[in-house]
């Protein structure tokens, strides 16, 4: 095993497991597979790199892209999908809505910011070698700040009475609304998670490679590939799949080329479906 490439999959894979996570919690407690997600991270990114490009350092520019992509997110939800909910729509016309909201989201970031590939205004420092491997240190800050998040989710989800009310509302809806729970905050909690877990994840992502309009679009099969392989619904296995994603996407860069490990991640979803569809760990769906 190239250990070199393992690193290497352990960042990208922290992005994915931090998407496949805002994924997981759409459709576990709003019954929503939204294909927009990636496109939101993008957001989240580009925000990040007008504020950034103010001059204003990376850190807080990363908190506004956060506040920009839960404001984007909370004003989809008040005209896209609560509406939705109350008028009971199926499953399949959710979809196809999340898909034209991709693209609408999509292409108000190439109205905006234009089609050219761009860079955030941070020095470039050397890769360390140890061992002979070069940890770089973008892809440290990344597992770092994929870690800390991971911590904070975990604390939310088992710790606090929103983290418990959002576990029961994906278990059982119906009876969290008889034990009095309020489902429409519950909604709006998720909402923010998601966000903040999707900007997040696409500001990381801009440290590892360019901005691109469409780069969220390409995350998004990884990522559905992730919440399938890890149990539709469950946080813990978005994120188990989510890192082993991104580790077998690198891994396999020798042996298929660095233009074809999207493919791997489509295959280790057709594989899991296959063997075992209700994924590693146990899930919602």
């Amino acid at each position: 095993m190239d250990v070199q490439l393992l690193f290497n999959g352990l960042a990208v894979g922290s992005v994915i497991a931090l998407g496949a996570v805002g994924l997981t919690l759409t459709y576990g407690i709003l019954r929503l597979s939204n294909f927009a997600h990636g496109d939101f991270m993008t957001l989240g990114a580009y925000l990040t790199w007008f504020v950034n490009s103010l001059g204003i350092n990376l850190w807080l520019s990363m908190g506004a892209g956060a506040v920009g992509t839960l404001a984007a997110c909370l004003l989809s939800e008040w005209l896209l999908w609560k509406p939705m909910r109350e008028r009971r729509t199926t499953s399949t016309t959710l979809i196809i809505i999340s898909i034209g909201l991709a693209l609408f989201v999509r292409n108000g970031i190439l109205l905006l910011w234009g089609g050219s590939n761009l860079n955030y205004d941070v020095p470039i420092l050397p890769a360390q070698d140890i061992g002979g491997i070069k940890l770089e240190y973008n892809r440290l800050l990344i597992l770092g700040l994929a870690l800390a998040a991971m911590a904070a989710l975990h604390f939310i989800l088992q710790n606090t009475k929103i983290g418990k009310a959002m576990r029961a509302v994906a278990d059982n809806i119906d009876l969290a609304k008889v034990s009095g729970i309020n489902v429409e905050t519950v909604v709006i909690y998720t909402w923010v998670l998601t966000a903040v877990l999707a900007a997040l994840g696409g500001s990381m992502y801009g440290l590892i490679t360019t901005l691109k309009p469409n780069m969220g679009w390409f995350l998004v099969l990884p990522m559905f590939s992730a919440v399938i392989l890890g149990g539709i619904g469950n946080p813990y296995g978005a994120i188990a799949g989510g890192l082993i994603i991104g580790v077998a996407q690198e891994l396999s860069v020798p042996l298929v080329g660095p233009n074809y490990k999207m493919g791997v991640a489509l295959l280790l979803m057709i594989v899991i479906l296959l063997i075992r569809p209700q994924g590693l760990f146990k899930g919602t769906a």
